[in-house]
């Protein structure tokens, strides 16, 4: 049952079907997944260290996950920050296939100049909101305008830069995970009502990290969350994606101005560069003079996921590096997908391999509700009230070319 980008698409999202089922049970019923995931026996671990101090004094935490095959994912208390995924090539050999830092201070660091977000869990709303506003219920509340005029990922002190409580998830089979808690409180960055956030990173033993989002308020509010990893399935600091391969289940996208607000509509990826329904090179089209890929400078776009849309997540994208043999598949129950090839990498980082970072070094995918959506009601609606439950999963499925 080893994930490939390859698998028939009716097989796969069998897998990841009875794989979310049972998650919604409950963690204790990962192990009815299926025959693979049916013994008892599992090496998976979670690990605990000190990964540095906050300016205010505050103790951050680097979490660990390892699964019996061998690879793991480290995170961060500061953010929920993912800062490596190791994963095997078509040799074995394993290798870290997300951007980051070494220190704590690189996270910080990064923050304080404005922030690319590298591995964080952004909230409370991932992506733009136009002219820093929205309104709801009659009332127009006003948010940090950290992209002037508008906000990006959740104003100037988002999840991104909260400290998160963390504790592991002890009854698991043949997987390891951890549940970080936020509470966000009436009035945090502008946003109405006191929010609960719990993130639970599970990895389980067949390669899967699974991200489940869950959130309740007591007052009506808005509420987008997303991870921003940045994956290069070369390894970290092996330079550009250009030669992954990659393919999009979207037939649509929603198109932005010059300030990567979206307009409202929602258009055909058709005869255009956004068209990944058949695999192609992400830099077959990078340079195209396409208005949308001049606007933003190469891919920063919302992709409007195909239905099904429902509880069980259907599959978003497939990368792979041809290279390397990795491959990853992303699973969501969320409608859109944010892809994002690090425009706005410049030079100015430099990661555990002590390579700075450039534009296309790395490609984020952002699964969560489109951009904007507050402003437009032909989107789907980002609204939650007192006595519902945010509730949404991703996984990304990792594996080699057969």
């Amino acid at each position: 049952m080893t994930p490939h980008s390859t698998l028939p698409f009716a097989r796969t999202q069998g897998l990841v079907t009875r794989l979310f089922r049972t998650l919604a049970l409950g963690v204790t019923a990962l192990s009815a997944i299926g025959p693979s995931l049916a013994h008892a026996a599992s090496s998976a671990q979670f690990e605990a260290e000190p990964f540095g101090t906050l300016a205010d004094g505050r103790k951050v935490s680097r979490y660990m996950l390892h699964n019996k095959a061998g690879m793991s994912v480290q995170f961060l208390s500061y953010g929920g920050v993912i800062t490596a995924i190791s994963t095997p090539d078509k040799s074995g050999k394993l290798a870290n296939v997300v951007l980051g830092f070494p220190t704590l201070e690189g996270y910080t660091r990064d923050s304080a100049q404005g922030g690319l977000f590298f591995g964080a869990l952004v909230g409370r709303y991932a992506n733009r909101i136009a002219n820093a506003t929205f309104d709801l219920d009659g009332t127009t509340y006003h948010i940090p305008a950290t992209e002037p005029p508008n906000t990006l990922h959740g104003g100037v002190n988002g999840f991104d830069k909260k400290l998160w409580s963390v504790k592991q998830l002890s009854d698991l089979t043949n997987a390891a995970g951890a549940e970080l808690t936020l509470v966000s409180p009436d009035g945090d960055e502008g946003f109405p009502g006191t929010l609960t956030v719990r993130v639970s990173y599970i990895l389980d033993d067949d390669n899967r990290l699974s991200i489940r989002y869950r959130a309740s308020t007591d007052r009506p509010t808005i509420l987008n969350l997303t991870n921003h990893s940045y994956f290069n399935l070369g390894g970290e600091g092996s330079g550009t994606v250009e030669n992954h391969v990659l393919s999009l289940n979207a037939d649509h996208y929603t198109p932005t101005d010059d300030a990567s607000i979206p307009t409202g509509d929602i258009a055909k990826v058709e005869n255009t560069p956004l068209d990944f329904r058949t695999p192609h090179r992400i830099g077959e089209r990078l340079r195209s003079t396409f208005g949308q890929m001049r606007h933003a400078r190469g891919y920063d776009h919302n992709w409007v996921l195909n239905a099904p849309t429902g509880p069980a997540p259907r599959l978003a994208a497939t990368l792979t590096n041809p290279a390397s043999g990795r491959t990853l598949s992303v699973f969501t129950t969320q409608p859109g997908l944010q892809v994002y090839t690090g425009n706005s990498l410049d030079g100015r980082y430099a990661g555990p391999s002590g390579q700075t970072y450039r534009q296309t070094d790395g490609i984020a995918l952002e699964t969560q509700f489109f951009p904007d959506s507050p402003h437009h009601q032909n989107f789907p609606s980002t609204v939650l009230r007192p006595g519902e439950e945010f509730d949404h999963t991703t996984i990304f499925a990792f594996g080699v070319e057969p």
